[in-house]
């Protein structure tokens, strides 16, 4: 690929976005905005050095002011967080727990996919945080006998608009209506939907509204381009593309789970390490695929837009749009991927014949047009008999899975009365084992829970 930039121009820009983020450090630090010492010192661990304006990790913004309120008036079940995905709900998890761990903050994790026996146990143990997803934290307020959060003083809706778009607007009612009123309520949102409006009129009382950017931007050291190609050809521009960024590690956007899964054994067997991650894959693989990626063991995400908002995902040298996302603002999600905490990316966008009108919105959303990525179409058509073949290939092992997985679903059916019995059996365990009850009170000085 050739830059039309030169060298020297980059260098300014860097030496010019290197003196900003010095003002900015010299102008605010953890310390300035009042953050008590045990959680600066917990910030200089995770090496925040100051606080920045995007793209470094949002999560503290509300788990620092949630963080010194625990401390200052110490109780079990203070704050509760509500997010869209799972993958998001374990990264905020970790991050409290990293921030409170020389407090001894307890943060439990409540989401889909994993065992509800083992998250009633939790529960019962009465956490300081819990991080939810709004289904399954509806699922053991009905169901698991002692827990409630008639207690609760903080409650947090991160991506607020990737929640109500996922259809948890009754689960949210649900939960809106056995919390205090009294409480304080921060709600996050990349862009403000009616859907949110609403929301925000039905759960904060004379709410302050922040806004950090009215316009969809993205950063300066993000370089994105565009690609107009034939569909028919589009695996083998992703195989050159690929091979041409050889060493650096990539997110591939698809549009559906069938897709990224196609996409990423097709380019397994072409001897690249990809992992694929989508809403179809259980909880275990799916943080399997993220760990392996946050890693390095495998340079190439192949997800669908499970990953294009709230995940902290160090070190993306590029992200390409396999498939134009439909929604023009997803867009500039699935790019925020890269080019992170002043780091530069890349970014490709894959257009064919049938995808100029929804590209179109995404300039029109951008305020400009992209620059066409470079390409050498004689390279691009020796991939192609390569490219087929391993397509033929990633098929095959496709319908080997789903007959493996057709014989499971024949095992789990024989077993459904069982599986049943055991669901139902649920309460009445913990009706005859679990108890409510508060825990102990902290202790003065620097606060241990």
């Amino acid at each position: 690929m050739s830059d039309s930039s030169s060298s020297s121009d980059e260098d300014e820009r860097v030496q010019e976005e290197k003196h900003e983020n010095e003002e900015i450090d010299e102008a605010t630090t953890f310390e300035k905005l009042g953050v008590v010492e045990v959680l600066c010192e917990a910030c200089s661990r995770l090496d925040w050095k100051s606080p920045t304006k995007v793209q470094s990790g949002k999560t503290a913004a509300f788990a620092l002011p949630i963080l010194q309120a625990l401390l200052e008036t110490p109780q079990k079940l203070f704050a509760l967080v509500l997010t869209p995905t799972r993958e998001l709900a374990f990264q905020i998890g970790e991050q409290f727990s990293a921030l409170g761990v020389s407090i001894g903050v307890q943060v439990a994790v409540i989401v889909g996919g994993v065992d509800m026996v083992t998250q009633a146990l939790a529960l019962s143990k009465r956490p300081h945080i819990i991080v939810a997803t709004p289904g399954r934290l509806v699922d053991h307020l009905e169901n698991t006998k002692g827990f409630n959060l008639r207690a609760l003083k903080y409650l947090v809706m991160d991506e607020a608009d990737r929640i109500l778009n996922m259809d948890f607007e009754v689960e949210l009612e649900k939960i809106l209506k056995v919390i205090p009123r009294e409480r304080r309520t921060y709600l996050y949102s990349a862009t403000m939907t009616k859907k949110v409006a609403k929301l925000e009129r039905a759960s904060l009382k004379d709410p302050v509204r922040i806004e950090v950017n009215s316009k969809y931007q993205t950063v300066e050291k993000l370089k994105q381009y565009y690609i107009f190609i034939p569909h028919k050809y589009k695996e083998a521009y992703l195989v050159y593309i690929l091979n041409e960024m050889a060493g650096q590690t990539a997110i591939v956007f698809c549009a559906t789970c069938a897709s990224a899964l196609k996409i990423a054994l097709m380019l397994r067997q072409l001897g690249f390490g990809a992992v694929p991650l989508h809403g179809q894959m259980s909880q275990a693989k799916r943080l399997g695929s993220l760990n392996k990626f946050k890693s390095k063991t495998s340079t190439i995400l192949v997800c669908t837009d499970v990953a294009s908002r709230g995940l902290d995902i160090p070190h993306v040298d590029a992200v390409l749009n396999y498939d134009v996302p439909t929604q023009s603002k997803d867009y500039v999600h699935r790019v925020g991927r890269t080019a992170r905490a002043g780091r530069s990316g890349v970014a490709v966008t894959f257009v064919t014949q049938y995808d100029v009108e929804m590209y179109q919105r995404i300039e029109h959303l951008m305020g400009k047009k992209l620059p066409l990525y470079e390409t050498v179409e004689n390279d691009v058509m020796l991939l192609v008999e390569r490219v087929d073949e391993a397509q033929k290939l990633a098929k095959q092992e496709l319908k080997e899975m789903d007959e493996k997985k057709g014989k499971k679903r024949k095992r789990l059916a024989e077993d459904d009365e069982l599986d049943d019995t055991e669901e139902s059996n649920y309460r009445k365990k913990f009706k005859r084992k679990q108890k409510g009850g508060r825990g102990p009170a902290m202790k003065s000085g620097r606060r241990k829970f």
